[in-house]
């Protein structure tokens, strides 16, 4: 397998070469990283967005968007379909890496996690990334400083100027449609935490409405994992049975039904005090090859369209 950081840097090159065309706003730290500006300081837009979603998936996945609807308003949602769902989701989409110094507090996500390989996944899915060059995808609403990059940098085992930083906070444009890309990263990640082999899932689809955008962080975090644990859909194919499918989707969970936004202040707004287990798509299909096909959770419009405040 191809180094995922050297794909991710591909797909670098073109989003610098369309900053403009994108809306990014691109600068380089004394240390020599590279932050490109999705969303915090700019507006950024959905083929950002898009874009962001390629590069946390190192490209291995297709994404697009398509109209739907929720509660009968249109709106946009995000599709992602991969053949590669261990590497694609869990050594590189995954939001895995808590950036925690200092004043800075920020959520890496991207192949720059499979420099480091520390986490579960990296050891479930047998994979380890080694290359010159790494891309990690920060969400925060701040830009990064030396500081940061530099603690990334040294972590991943790079160079600073060899260190790419796209950035952008939840409460953006590209935040809203990064985020509804994950819905069969999180399908996948849940079956891996019950103990199935993430590399018996053969191939992934998901796809979640984009959250209206509030630059309330607050606001849009809950907004955003709304769109997922409520809107959210994956098909998965897989090439053993289990037990544990029906554990898999966001209605298993005994917060279901509660809005983020309680789930959030409970824990103080504190991310990682959150249980994992809640973070999950609404619905699920997942078809055994040459075996059944099991069909678990349930969608929520209702709850969707009073969290984006649709009128």
């Amino acid at each position: 397998m191809e180094s995922i950081n050297r794909s991710a840097i591909e797909l670098l090159d073109e989003a610098l070469d369309f900053a403009d065309e994108l809306g990014l706003n691109v600068t380089e730290l004394g240390c020599g990283s590279t932050i490109l500006d999705f969303g915090v300081d700019v507006d950024g837009g959905i083929e950002a967005g898009l874009m962001l979603a390629d590069i946390q998936t190192a490209g291995m996945a297709t994404v697009y968007t398509q109209m739907d609807r929720v509660a009968d308003a249109p709106i946009p949602y995000v599709e992602l379909t991969t053949d590669h769902p261990g590497i694609a989701l869990l050594c590189s989409q995954k939001a895995g890496w808590e950036l925690d110094l200092g004043d800075f507090d920020g959520l890496g996500s991207g192949p720059a996690r499979a420099l480091v390989g520390d986490e579960a996944e990296f050891g479930r899915v047998g994979y380890y990334d080694e290359f010159d060059f790494a891309v990690l995808t920060v969400e925060s609403d701040e830009l990064p400083g030396n500081e940061i990059a530099e603690y990334i940098a040294k972590t991943a085992g790079v160079d600073p100027p060899s260190l790419f930083l796209p950035t952008y906070a939840a409460g953006s444009t590209a935040g809203s449609v990064s985020m509804a890309a994950r819905a069969a990263e999180l399908a996948a990640f849940r079956l891996s935490e019950l103990g199935y082999p993430p590399t018996e899932i053969r191939t992934a689809t998901g796809r979640a409405p984009v959250a209206p955008v509030s630059h309330n962080e607050s606001l849009a975090m809950a907004r955003t994992n709304d769109a997922l644990a409520y809107g959210g859909e994956v098909y998965l194919q897989v090439g053993e049975e289990s037990t544990v499918f029906d554990e898999v989707p966001s209605t298993a969970r005994e917060e279901y039904g509660t809005p983020f936004e309680e789930i959030f202040e409970e824990a103080d707004w504190d991310f990682y005090e959150v249980p994992e287990s809640v973070f999950a798509p609404a619905k699920v299909t997942i078809d055994v090859v040459d075996g059944d096909t099991y069909v678990v959770g349930e969608t929520d419009e209702e709850l969707l369209a009073e969290s984006f405040g649709l009128r």
